[in-house]
């Protein structure tokens, strides 16, 4: 791999900050520890990546243990009411300092003239998190984001979700409220990496409210679900009789997004057949910044492995189909395709030292020469990243993409304008 292009004054400032970053210790137990009284190292590898009892205490045990009353709830004297002996509350704070080749580019313009190879990013993100079981089959998660990527001042709640274990005594398992639909493949927060799984970004399978349904047929694993499909941030008044009502629908049209998963463990490899049919806003304006008023046709399909090799290596891949129907409304005719996908190994070494290896690559397909920005979500990115966890909870991270793709040289600013290699350190904890 070929050297990353930052400055030549910056690497002494940098090997500086990352003897800071690696020299200080701290101690915090998280919030299911706390309720239990165990160390985080049952259900997580190396945070925030889950061992296989993680995934099984995530997925299968509605996220309790057998002796959840005794060990984590209050005794109210009413066999009735459920309470936690303790707020199961919970942080996750990280916080870094960048370099990279980076600066902001106007899609009409181009360059605006702001850019930066060396940047403190403190704190990148800080998050509260929540969790309890409500009844015997009944739990609640939450999460929200107080601070992210230098957005201060607002709080927003991304994960916010009731999960029942067994609807009706039938055995299926339904979870309803806000929650990302790729979990059902790859959980992009407990990835091991800063660089992100993109392809699901943009795709579009992140943050939605709807239900799912779930239930394991023999060796099988069937997933089913609706979500209204506009993300988590929209909302409509109510054009009701009266005065002054409060009511507000979160989707102003009938149309729901399904999808659905089937999963199989084959030997050592489980795979996944997903798919997914919806609707989205067009794209309207100038390079189609802005979201139109069509609602137009979608459909994903894909591919998912993963798979173990010994106690220590974890892999994983991913491999998304998209069709856009009369996306743009430039060209409302058009149907437009693309494809996108991803591949990492993680390698926990020991209780010290865990490194991770990501490839993304994602091709704009028919959106090529479109003079769109959705030109950008051609990437081809390799990411290294090191852990070093001075506690279970709280570790010191080192990573480094290298970026594949060369800069656009045509005319317009809407496709890979900036290299993206970069180099960050800093800290990643929970408590």
């Amino acid at each position: 791999m070929r050297a990353l292009p930052f400055p030549g004054r910056f690497w002494p400032m940098m090997i500086l900050l990352g003897g800071l970053a690696w020299s200080s210790l701290a101690q915090a137990i998280p919030a299911f520890a706390r309720q239990y009284q165990m160390s985080c190292s049952l259900c997580h590898s190396a945070f925030p990546r889950l061992s296989a009892f993680g995934e099984t205490f995530r997925d299968d045990m509605n996220m309790r243990l057998p002796n959840w009353k005794e060990a984590s709830t209050t005794d109210t004297k009413d066999d009735r009411l459920v309470l936690p002996a303790s707020l199961p509350l919970a942080l996750r704070a990280q916080a870094f300092v960048q370099g990279r080749d980076s600066e902001e580019i106007d899609p009409l313009t181009g360059p605006t003239g702001k850019r930066s190879s060396f940047d403190f990013q403190a704190p990148y993100l800080i998050k509260l998190l929540a969790a309890a079981p409500l009844s015997e089959h009944i739990s609640f998660y939450f999460y929200g984001i107080f601070a992210e990527k230098g957005q201060n001042g607002s709080v927003v709640i991304e994960d916010a979700w009731f999960r029942h274990d067994d609807v009706f005594g039938s055995g299926i398992g339904m979870q309803f409220g806000q929650f990302q639909i790729s979990d059902l493949m790859f959980p992009r927060e407990t990835r091991l990496t800063f660089q992100d799984f993109q392809l699901y970004r943009m795709a579009g399978v992140t943050y939605e409210r709807g239900v799912v349904f779930g239930r394991d047929v023999g060796r099988l694993q069937l997933d089913l679900g609706a979500v209204n499909g506009n993300g988590i941030n929209a909302n409509v008044n109510i054009n009701s009789p009266g005065y002054r009502r409060p009511d507000r629908m979160f989707d102003n049209d009938d149309r729901k997004s399904v999808f659905g998963r089937l999963g199989a463990a084959l030997g050592p490899v489980s795979a996944g057949l997903f798919g997914l049919s919806g609707s989205q806003r067009s794209a309207a304006g100038a390079a189609g910044q802005n979201s139109g008023s069509r609602d137009t046709d979608r459909v994903i399909y894909g591919v998912d492995f993963s798979g173990r090799i010994g106690a220590k290596t974890s892999w994983f891949a991913q491999a998304l189909w998209n069709r856009w129907d009369g996306f743009l409304d430039a060209d409302p005719g058009r149907n437009l395709r693309w494809f996108g996908a991803f591949a990492g190994v993680d390698y926990v070494r020991n209780d010290r030292w865990a490194y991770s290896l990501l490839y993304n690559h994602n091709d704009a397909g028919d959106f090529e020469g479109t003079r769109t920005i959705f030109e950008g979500i051609s990437m081809r990115t390799l990411t290294l990243a090191a852990s070093y966890y001075f506690m279970r909870n709280v570790k010191g991270v080192i990573e480094l993409n290298a970026d594949f793709l060369k800069k656009d040289r045509d005319a317009d600013f809407v496709g890979h304008e900036t290299r993206e290699n970069y180099i960050v350190i800093g800290f990643d904890a929970a408590f």
